[in-house]
């Protein structure tokens, strides 16, 4: 932050720490955000040739903003990533603006680039039951496998993210009926467990070498320590291969299969939203979305007068 005066970093923090005490926003949210408006500022004490501080920043017109989009674009930052950085942008002048008492205009009437959203790839039901069972072939080790094909089969039956599911702790185990998760933005939720999912821990914990404990992580690495996610990347990136699957079949892919096979089975929407823990129905509906695409892809394929 050297490009940053003190004043400057100073009101970037107690932005941050707000977001985190009265939004609930996550610490990787925070980070995320403070990347980009330092990013931000950083790039206006170079286009101006002086370090800005508060003061400088309510003097911000909207041909500093319209330099700063083009720097971005000349980056090959992406229209999504760009529409980001600018959100966070926004957040921190608006907040300041209020707190300092100026007019932010000039920053908060700056229109985000537009882009497609992309839609998530879900496995297909056959796919995802196959990426489980090709799972446990990749180990040599009985219960590196076991562990694995454990974590996955959470990941789609309970509609976990990698992350969610490698915070287990010794003492969710053995897997109740229904876990207590806490998510993006230490939101709580409530999601049943499928048999098959504590079947398949249970089965873990019986091969597991390492001894558990109450405050120690669920799943184990080799030697011991909590599991990475780096390691469940590396095992479906191998049985994707193996399969034929896309790039795009990763560990949130489970997730997401988990929504999209909901849905199509009549599931409730928001019942969905519950599960999966997704602070905005919006969010959820992406998945709608998705099963309309597969049902025109269908029509296409095989209706006569398509």
């Amino acid at each position: 932050m050297s490009l940053i005066s003190p004043a400057c970093r100073d009101a970037l923090q107690q932005w941050l720490d707000s977001l985190g005490a009265l939004a609930g926003r996550s610490k990787n949210t925070q980070n995320a955000y403070r990347g980009d408006v330092v990013e931000f500022l950083s790039f206006m004490t170079l286009h101006h040739a002086e370090r800005h501080g508060l003061k400088a920043l309510e003097r911000i017109t909207v041909s500093d903003m319209r330099a700063w989009m083009a720097d971005q674009r000349g980056a090959d930052v992406s229209a999504r990533s760009l529409a980001r950085k600018l959100s966070a942008v926004k957040s921190f002048y608006r907040w300041l603006a209020e707190r300092e008492g100026f007019e932010p205009t000039a920053v908060l009437s700056t229109r985000a680039p537009k882009f497609t959203k992309k839609l998530p790839r879900p496995l297909a039901e056959d796919a995802a039951r196959a990426m489980i069972d090709t799972v446990e072939l990749q180990s040599t080790s009985d219960w590196v496998a076991a562990r694995d094909v454990a974590v996955v089969t959470l990941l789609y039956g309970c509609g976990l993210r990698i992350s969610e599911a490698l915070s287990l702790t010794g003492t969710d185990a053995p897997l109740p009926a229904t876990l207590r998760i806490v998510g993006k933005g230490d939101k709580e939720r409530v999601v049943p467990v499928l048999p098959a999912a504590r079947e398949a821990v249970d089965r873990y914990l019986k091969l597991c070498p390492h001894p558990q404990t109450q405050d120690k992580a669920l799943f184990r690495g080799v030697r011991g320590g909590a599991l990475n996610p780096r390691a469940i990347q590396g095992v479906m990136a191998k049985a994707r291969m193996q399969l034929g699957l896309p790039s795009t079949a990763t560990p949130h892919a489970m997730r997401h299969s988990f929504a999209t096979h909901l849905l199509t089975a009549g599931g409730d929407l928001r019942a969905i939203q519950e599960l999966l823990g997704h602070a905005s129905l919006s969010t959820t509906q992406t998945y709608t979305a998705v099963d309309t695409a597969r049902l025109m892809e269908v029509y296409n394929r095989a209706h006569p007068k398509a």
